[in-house]
């Protein structure tokens, strides 16, 4: 039973990877639209920050999810 406990956590955990490169992806994409219109650099930054906010909570609530799948079925 601990073994299938620890795939569940590794895979509620995992959500951190898709959100990393979604957000590295994101960044490379302001960064062109910046330098190809820097005059629309404040909409962008904005619109970037919150996009990286919305993908790295999804990573937090994998880490959560792994969390508790980990202490509460022990």
């Amino acid at each position: 039973m601990g073994t299938i406990i620890a795939i569940g956590a590794g895979i509620a955990v995992l959500t951190g990877v898709g959100a990393g490169i979604g957000i590295g992806i994101a960044t490379g994409k302001a960064a062109d639209a910046i330098a190809r219109q820097p005059e629309a650099d404040g909409k962008i930054s904005k619109t970037l920050i919150l996009g990286c906010a919305l993908a790295e909570a999804t990573a937090i609530y994998g880490f959560i999810i792994g969390l508790l799948i980990i202490i509460l079925l022990k």
